[in-house]
């Protein structure tokens, strides 16, 4: 039978595509590619053996993607793995980036939160090594 294998892209609506891209190459490392976009391999987990994508579906009523924002109801929330958490927050918090004081440890790894400069929030996942 044929099914899904994974997520094969996360396509973000903004009003400015190109801040929103360059804000993500600035603060959060990712690097562009010539197409504009950004290609995530699996080669590139870290730790090694920790490369997963989860995928799962919330109430309209949770709070898990923050408070509803100008625009309304933020209607998805992106979850990027991290190398190195502790070192990312204090690089964002002193470009003024801002920081959910939340934080969770979970036995799968640590969380943080952030809004992009679009006010989208945004997940960070440190996963533990297996």
């Amino acid at each position: 039978m044929a099914r899904v294998t994974g997520i094969g892209g996360v396509f973000l609506r903004s009003k400015d595509p190109k801040a929103l891209t360059a804000w993500y190459a600035e603060h959060l490392h990712i690097a562009l590619t010539s197409y504009g976009g950004i290609t995530f391999s699996w080669k590139d987990e870290v730790p090694a053996t920790t490369g997963s994508t989860s995928w799962a579906a919330f109430p309209a009523t949770t709070t898990y993607f923050g408070p509803t924002g100008e625009h309304g109801p933020q209607q998805a929330m992106i979850n990027y793995r991290v190398d190195d958490l502790d070192a990312l927050l204090v690089e964002l918090a002193a470009k003024a980036v801002w920081i959910d004081p939340k934080r969770e440890d979970a036995p799968y790894g640590k969380f943080a939160w952030i809004n992009d400069c679009d006010g989208n929030r945004v997940e960070l996942w440190q996963p533990l090594a297996k």
